[in-house]
């Protein structure tokens, strides 16, 4: 769904030398040589040339989800899969799946201009006149024929409607024109529309994706001025998947909510434009000028309306439910089979996909192989491994979530962590998820060499020079602070997993090194992805590997890699900025029920490491007691879930971890007190901290139950 590069994750700072990770968490010292010996021949079985291959036959031709060639795409990855002795199954679902019928965009005063709506093919690029692109469009806008004059509101977020109305400007009746960027773009037209807009454009503005930040397609890596970015504007941090079964798997002859029912789908007429289409209506606003900030890299001087420019907007779709097809590879457990350790990225793009996602289904594919050659020689982990490939998820997250819920209950009972990749690119490995990974996430990335550098994954995320499209620094010292992962909020697969169903998860891939303008356009394609990205797909081959590595600890670990000191101070500094933000928005609300729970389970983790280390150390833990122990552990995401959701969004059920309500992407941690204290509410957030006190609380309750178990 989205690049690396757009993502906001957490500094990577060393937690030890590699020297000092010579142990490997929840093995006991008498195992891991085998442990080792197996994972280097999974990481050795890698090969760049592999995944060049895969991405090649599933990058070659358009492949949106509903469309036969997705199915297509489906049926290749499974083909591979059995080819290499797997067991694999494709499920089907399906889901309304909008494709456009009607686009039209036209200035009709001050002056007559019709918008391409179209990208114009490329002559170094064969697939950027590939038949069967989809159009530039938003899936899940509303239908409409709508006239008005345009205000032009920045980047769409709520800060930036509080600018037009200190200025007297209303968008009530208007059309309003945004530009991509800051929030995820299903966000802008749903403030437009409750700030009673009739319409909403979205444009790449060239200071973002464009000629601003290097040179345009195809001469550099940037958005030339024809380019669009498509996407979904479903409005996901309501619920994602199918609009018309949230909660339940839409399956043939499932039951289906009425499309007027269907909470999650935009209320007005909603297109993308390109600069170039943008630009004639952007110089013919009135009004004041805008400030600073909501200036972008057009050579006009940008105001903010309305007035002089009036525009015609029509829109139409099919409005039909067409197929998803999900494949699923199982390796099956031989002590603990019903236990599953999940990994997934998705194979659906908005046209080609070289990039977004194929860069990264390939990976996975070649880490399902080197595990397939290890199943050859006689290999069976000690829990089961499923690896799946999701449809749908560029229309949002559908096939994973479909998938999700329709093995709700069994995947609560079973599902140990869940490891998401989606596009990767060129640079340092950069990860996001449950904090009580985070530990392992650092084992893993120690284990495995940066490609060209005599440097582990850890080391060079740590240490890497300034990044190329980020203003991250290096580190100043090594082993100074301990290592930090980003919190997920939401753009991919892992969404129904963590948020919905409480399994811990993970979001890895590459990047740093790459500049990328092409992000949902038909310019994401092979050539591209050759002369500007992991052209060589060493860093596809690493990002292999270690999916590989975290998949086989993860499986045979006779005690879950789960820790929890590291997760008490990460949730600690929550509270501390939500705490805060109350003192600035003079929200009374007593947070120290919550560090009173996260005192008492830095106490609780790090007994539970001692004693853990001990007993690893004496390999004194039987199959008993290790089978009572992974029970409790299982439960210790499960806990912080609860069945009545967020406020007005009941599908999320997590309460550290969500997407805002006003962000889409980006994370909200701890988020019902947090957004309660965003809007002044000062009930809800003493409420949301009750809430939040049970779920560390019972926590607690399940860490002081391991100590017990493992001593």
């Amino acid at each position: 769904m989205r690049t690396f590069a757009a993502l906001t994750l957490g500094a990577l700072l060393p937690l030890s030398s590699p020297a000092q990770l010579s142990n490997i968490r929840g093995f006991p010292a008498s195992a891991q040589p085998a442990e080792r010996r197996l994972e280097q021949q999974a990481q050795s079985a890698a090969s760049a040339a592999h995944i060049r291959a895969y991405w090649e036959n599933m990058a070659s031709e358009p492949h949106q989800a509903g469309s036969p060639r997705s199915r297509s795409v489906a049926l290749y990855i499974a083909g591979l899969l059995r080819e290499w002795g797997l067991d694999a199954s494709v499920e089907r679902f399906e889901a309304l799946m909008p494709y456009p019928t009607v686009r039209q965009v036209e200035m009709i005063a001050p002056r007559r201009f019709t918008a391409a709506l179209r990208e114009p093919p490329v002559a170094e690029d064969p697939n950027s006149s590939d038949p069967h692109q989809l159009p530039t469009f938003n899936a899940y806008a509303a239908s409409g024929d709508v006239t008005g004059e345009v205000v032009y509101a920045n980047f769409g977020l709520p800060a930036d409607y509080d600018w037009l109305d200190k200025h007297g400007i209303s968008v009530k009746g208007k059309i309003v024109l945004t530009r991509y960027g800051k929030s995820w773009r299903g966000i802008k037209p749903k403030v437009a529309a409750e700030h009673g807009a009739i319409a909403c454009l979205i444009y790449s503005d060239p200071h973002e994706d464009g000629y601003f930040e290097d040179d345009t397609y195809p001469k550099g890596p940037m958005r030339p001025d024809d380019g669009v970015q498509r996407g979904s504007v479903l409005d996901m941090p309501l619920y994602p998947g199918d609009p018309l079964s949230p909660g339940w798997a839409s399956e043939k002859g499932a039951r289906k909510l009425d499309r007027s029912e269907a909470k999650s789908l935009m209320t007005i007429p909603v297109l993308p434009l390109s600069y170039a289409d943008a630009a004639p209506i952007l110089e013919e606003l009135t009004g004041p000028v805008v400030p600073r900030d909501w200036r972008g890299a057009l050579a006009i001087t940008y105001h903010a309306g309305p007035g002089a420019s009036v525009v015609h907007i029509k829109t139409d779709y099919d409005w039909t439910t067409k197929p998803l097809f999900d494949v699923i590879a199982t390796i099956p457990g031989s002590e603990e089979p019903d236990r599953w350790v999940l990994a997934g990225n998705h194979h659906d793009a908005w046209v080609n996909g070289a990039d977004d996602p194929v860069s990264g289904s390939a990976a996975l594919l070649e880490t399902a192989r080197s595990l397939a050659a290890l199943k050859k020689q006689g290999w069976q982990p000690r829990r089961t491994i499923k690896i799946c490939f999701w449809d749908g998820e560029e229309f949002g997250l559908l096939g994973s979530t479909e998938w999700a819920e329709k093995h709700q209950s069994e995947l609560r009972e079973k599902a140990v962590a869940y490891l998401n990749s989606d596009s990767t690119a060129k640079g340092w490995i950069h990860i996001s998820g449950s904090h009580t990974l985070e530990s392992f996430a650092a084992e893993v990335a120690s284990s495995i060499q940066q490609p060209g550098t005599n440097q582990t994954l850890l080391e060079a995320a740590v240490h890497h020079p300034p990044s190329a499209d980020t203003d991250d620094e290096p580190a100043a010292g090594k082993g100074e602070k301990p290592f930090s992962i980003g919190a997920l909020g939401a753009g991919s697969d892992y969404v129904a997993f963590l948020d919905f169903l409480g399994i811990a998860s993970m979001n890895e891939g590459f990047g740093g090194q790459t500049k990328s303008g092409i992000y949902h356009s038909v310019y994401d394609s092979i050539y591209w992805y050759e002369h500007f990205s992991d052209g060589t797909f060493a860093d596809g081959e690493a990002l292999s590997r270690f999916t590989a590595t975290a998949l086989l600890r993860l499986a045979n670990a006779p005690v879950l890699p789960f820790e929890f000191t590291r997760f008490a101070t990460t949730v600690e500094g929550y509270v501390s900025e939500i705490d805060k933000e109350a003192q600035q928005n003079n929200v009374r609300v007593n947070l120290s029920p919550l560090q009173h729970e996260l005192d008492t389970l830095k106490e609780n983790g790090t007994r539970f490491n001692n004693e853990l280390e001990a007993a690893l150390s004496k390999d004194t833990l039987d199959a008993t007691r290790l089978a009572k122990l992974n029970d409790t552990l299982l439960r210790t995401e499960r806990v912080l879930t609860r069945s009545e959701g967020l406020p007005n969004r009941s599908w999320y059920k997590h309460q550290i971890y969500a997407p805002g309500f006003y962000t889409g992407y980006g994370v909200k941690t701890i988020p019902g007190v947090r957004e309660a204290v965003d809007s002044r509410n000062a009930p809800l957030a003493r409420r949301e901290v009750q809430v939040v006190d049970e779920c560390l609380s019972e926590l607690n309750r399940l860490v002081s139950a391991a100590v017990q178990q493992v001593q």
